[in-house]
Parts: structure tokens; sequence; C-alpha cells
């Protein structure tokens, strides 16, 4: 087999039920590339090697006995850390959670570990999961994997790292407004958004509690898949048979094609060309409701973010990187009639999405506008920031104002991806659109 650290996790996982890799020795493996890697520390907030130790001691006793819990049973992943773990640090990302130590893993750690998944640590990511970038400077900045002089995309940028540096076979990451997809897609990944309240929050640090979900970063849509169904502990999709033959799909041209720059446009008009070679339908959608819904952005994010962590905010400001801290303060100003009257349009402009988007298989636009930003402008530029900052999740957000399920594919154009959209709770529909996609693109 090829170099374990940039092997798939579910060839890794074939790999230890046929008995050519042992567990321990893949999950030292990867535990010494981490120690050993220069940017371990920007990456990893923490990382765990008792606890992957003795997961994959277990695991290799599971695979002589011929009792393994799944495919990934023995492969190590990372964690974005707002995940709770159990006797070890979750802070996201923030000073304000310093020395925060939960008692109990999070509901879909335990899950994972209950089908055998093997975990390597915590990644870093943005303050509080509140940017696209991945722009940290209160703990730490992981860089994109094609250039070290930018960002990896936020919030789970230490998870998007970890994977597409080799230092892990795949990571759970979080999604409010991006923080999957951004990363994933600036880091040559595959990253699924999941449908709001498929996935259970318990004992995750929350940031917009209608918006948050749970969702894998992965080198491939099947691994993506396996990573699902088990933070679930569930059975995986069967991705088998997949085409794209006959599909109807619509290209997102309302707010989702507004300044795309060069390289994402160029990359995502390949990505197009290539799928239509595969024999899929491809026609524009424009749904004007859309802008509106864009419009609420400000409200429904950020009004809930403040309620949601105002009274820990207000107690110690100044630990907070001050970018976070002013779009946390965004929500002071919306009262709570705004706040009802805008969640009450959204769902009207989620119901013409629906109307307008029923006849197809598919919904696709480039997954970001811009390529990752530089990170000494975004520390010395407040405007750049800004724009930057909005531009990045600006099309992934998209997702979840419409509450769908959605999917970044590479396009084979470095930190350039295309973003698939379905209906709510359509992930397996969703993941064998995607292996399509895939192939078409490879």
């Amino acid at each position: 087999m090829k170099d374990w650290l940039s092997t798939s996790a579910a060839d890794l996982g074939r790999a230890i039920a046929s008995g050519e890799i042992d567990p321990v020795a893949l999950t030292q493996t990867y535990l010494d590339a981490i120690d050993a890697h220069p940017l371990r520390d920007r990456i990893y907030a923490r990382v765990t090697h008792d606890r992957a130790l003795a997961e994959a001691k277990a695991a290799a006793a599971r695979a002589q006995s011929g009792h393994r819990l799944s495919l990934l049973d023995g492969v190590p992943i990372s964690w974005k850390d707002l995940f709770d773990s159990a006797g070890v640090a979750t802070e996201a990302g923030s000073a304000l959670l310093k020395n925060r130590v939960p008692d109990t893993d999070a509901v879909v750690l335990a899950n994972a570990t209950a089908m055998g998944l093997v975990c390597l640590g915590k990644t870093h990511m943005s303050e509080l999961a509140f940017s696209g970038l991945g722009y940290n400077p209160v703990t730490a900045t992981p860089p994109s994997v094609n250039d070290p002089d930018s960002v990896a995309g936020g919030s789970s940028s230490g998870a998007a790292a970890s994977v597409a540096f080799g230092l892990a076979a795949g990571a759970i990451g979080s999604d409010t407004g991006g923080s999957v997809r951004i990363p994933a897609a600036w880091n040559d990944l595959v990253g699924l958004k999941t449908t709001s309240g498929r996935v259970t929050l318990e004992g995750i640090v929350p940031l917009c509690l209608r918006f948050d979900t749970v969702g894998p970063l992965a080198r491939t849509v099947e691994d993506a898949a396996l990573l699902l169904a088990a933070v679930e502990g569930r059975k995986a999709a069967d991705l088998r048979g997949a085409s794209l033959k006959g599909k109807r799909i619509a290209m997102l041209q309302t707010s989702a094609m507004d300044d795309v720059r060069d390289e994402p446009m160029a990359a995502y008009e390949g990505a197009i060309e290539k799928i239509a070679q595969a024999g899929a339908v491809i026609e524009p959608l424009h749904v004007p409701e859309l802008k509106d819904a864009m419009a609420l952005t400000g409200v429904v994010y950020t009004t809930e973010a403040y309620g949601l962590w105002r009274d820990v905010i207000e107690a110690n400001p100044d630990l907070m990187f001050a970018e976070i801290l002013e779009r946390f303060r965004l929500g002071k100003a919306v009262s709570g009639p705004d706040y009802v009257a805008a969640w009450a349009k959204l769902e009207t402009c989620r119901m013409a999405y629906d109307q307008a988007t029923a006849g197809f298989d598919f919904v696709v636009c480039p997954t970001a506008p811009i390529l990752p930003p530089n990170l000494e402008r975004l520390n010395s530029d407040h405007d750049y920031y800004v724009t930057e900052n909005l531009l990045s999740l600006r099309n992934t957000r998209i997702a979840n104002l419409m509450g769908i399920a959605s999917l970044t594919i590479p396009t084979g154009v470095p930190s350039c991806g295309i973003q698939l959209m379905t209906p709510p709770d359509t992930e397996e529909q969703l993941l064998r659109l995607g292996a399509a996609v895939e192939t078409a693109l490879s």
C-alpha cells in the first residue's frame, strides 16, 4: 500500500480488515508524524497520545479476533476543539474557555469511539467558530496546504489542515455558515454539511443552535459517508453504481455567482463541463427570494450568537480577538420583534427555494468565490479582513440559510471546490451524487 499518511480512511480500514495494517502501528505512525511536523502546534491544540494508543490496541485486538465494529475500526481521525472530550480541555479556540475540561465526551465522539475510530486529538479553530477565515491570533492559525502564507479557512481550520497535511485520516468539524466546506475547499478536501437537526449537538460548544451542524472533512466522498455514519453510530450510505447520466442539475445564479474571482470561476466552469460530459443535464437557475434571505444574515446569525454568549463575552471582552468580538456585538442592536420577523421571512424564502429547486436532482455553485486570503494582510488591513470574511462564507451560507444538505468536492484546481446542494435530510442521496461527481472530476 502507498504511504499511510495520504491513504483514504476507507482504504486504511480495508487494509486493517485484511491484516495488512496493524491499528497500533498505524496510529503510532500518525502520532509520530504529528509530533515531528513543523506546523504541529498551529494545527493541533492538543494531541491525545494515551487515548489514541489505547483505542488502537483495542482495535487491534478486535481485528485479530474478527470482531471489528465498522470499516473504520482502528482508523485515526482528529476532532475540532469544540467537541467535548472527557478529561481533555475543550476551549473552542477562545481564551474565554481556557482550561475548560469536560467530564464526558460529546455524543458524536462517543458514537465514533463505539464504532472503533481512534481519536488523535483536538484541532485549532476560529474563535468560538465565528469566522470563515480560520484566522485566530488568540490561539493559533493553521495555514492552507496550498499556500503557507494564507489561512486554511474556518472555522474548522485545524480539522482541514490535519487531513491535508497528512496528520489525520479524516476529521470531524462543525458547519454553521460554511465552517466545514470552506476549509475543505481551500485544502482540496471533501466536506459535508449535514441538515440542521440531523446530527446531535449534545456536548458541542454552540455558536448558533438553529444553524450549527456536525460534518466530516475527508479525502474522498466515501470517507465522508463513512465518517458521517460513525458519528451517528449507523451503517454508511451505499455509493455503489452512482451515476450522473440523465441527472438534472441547476446552476444557481442568484447571489452565488456575484464577484466570483478568476481562479474559482475557471475551476467551476471546468467542473461543470466535466459533469455535463458525464451525461448530466445542466440548466441555469434564478431564485430571486434568495437575495432576501441573504440580507437576513446579520439578524439571524449575530442575534442568536450574541444571545448565547453575551454574559460570557461581556464579563471578559478583552480576552477576545477584536474582529470576532465586534461581530458578536452586532447582535446587540437587533430587537426581539425584528429577530422573529426575520425568521418568519426566512421560512418564506425557504419555501420559495424548495419550489424552485424541486425538479432538480441537485443544485451547484462554486464553494467559495475567493481563494484563501493572505494572513499578513488580514492582520494589518481591517477592510480586507471584513471583505474576505464575508465573501468566504457567502456561497456556503446559502445552504445553511435554506436549511438543506451540502457537499463540497475538489475540482482539481488548488483551493477551488464545487458545492452540491440537495433538500433537507437527503444526505445519502447527496453522497451518492457526490461520488458520481467525484468520478467525473477525476
